[in-house]
């Protein structure tokens, strides 16, 4: 529904439900397009977000020891989900097993949903009027919020809260995203000098 509130059809959303298998990335696209972003711009932030499926697929790789022919297709189910069914398995068997059965059962129910999502949304006609453009930040929220553990956590989404609702106003649609991608590198540089520094003074008083 949030991808037909964007001004997708029914065929582009199932078709980027079928090729984009990550659900963050597709709420990203949708969501800057619905902004009035450039198509570029907002392919460019679900590509970002996407990018933490590769280092999964870099241990998954090595778990699941699949030939070569099969790596290509098998690629395409590295998602959260399969990577943490997967990681739990005691043996190759068993993760082949999870991985195969979280991937296919994930991405057809997916695709389902995608299918009947856009269709009612189509059904129903002007989605803003239902406030269905509220959807995709607040599946965002309900996914972040038991992520957010430690301090650090916490202040890399504060400053990337910060950085998307100050630049907003004044960077084209989609860009915010990428900008506030910013946030992990600098509370983790801030980090690391705060623990030099203490380190520093521990060592310090030693002397």
């Amino acid at each position: 529904m949030t991808s037909a509130g964007s001004g997708l059809s029914v065929l582009q959303t199932c078709v980027l439900s079928l090729f984009v298998f990550t659900g963050a990335s597709q709420f990203a696209l949708v969501g800057a397009l619905a902004a009035g972003g450039n198509p570029f711009t907002a392919a460019a932030g679900a590509f970002f977000l996407g990018v933490r499926n590769a280092f999964y697929g870099l241990r998954l790789s090595q778990l699941l020891a699949l030939p070569r022919a099969v790596r290509p297709f098998a690629a395409h189910w590295v998602i959260d989900e399969t990577s943490a069914v997967s990681l739990a398995q005691p043996d190759r068997r068993s993760v082949r097993i999870g991985f195969t059965v979280t991937g296919l059962t994930l991405y057809t129910l997916w695709n389902l949903t995608t299918l009947l999502g856009a269709l009612g949304a189509e059904a129903i006609g002007d989605t803003d009027a239902w406030g269905i453009d509220a959807a995709g930040p607040a599946v965002f929220l309900a996914l972040l919020a038991p992520m957010l553990r430690t301090t650090t956590e916490r202040a890399v989404a504060a400053l990337a809260v910060v950085l998307m609702l100050g630049l907003l106003p004044v960077l084209p649609a989609g860009v915010p995203v990428l900008v506030a991608a910013l946030a992990a590198p600098t509370v983790l540089y801030v980090e690391g000098r705060r623990r030099a520094a203490t380190s520093d003074t521990v060592h310090g008083e030693d002397r």
